[in-house]
């Protein structure tokens, strides 16, 4: 038998810091995309309405052409 046998209490306590630490970047990227999603400038003459280019094509009043 290995000399390095851990115990199920370990395992646990590894498990809930992995839990954390994820937790945690998660929260992070939530927060990073937040603030990308908030400093976009306004589009001047753009379109209005959705996004032309929707599902690889570019739509523009009813008339579609792929790429």
């Amino acid at each position: 038998m290995s000399s390095k046998l851990t115990s199920k209490a370990e395992i646990a306590r590894r498990i809930r810091l992995a839990g954390e630490r994820a937790k945690a970047e998660a929260e992070a990227r939530r927060a990073a995309l937040a603030k990308l999603t908030e400093e976009k400038p306004a589009e001047i003459g753009g379109p209005k309405g959705p996004e032309p280019t929707r599902y690889g094509d570019w739509e523009r009043k009813g008339i579609v052409s792929d790429f």
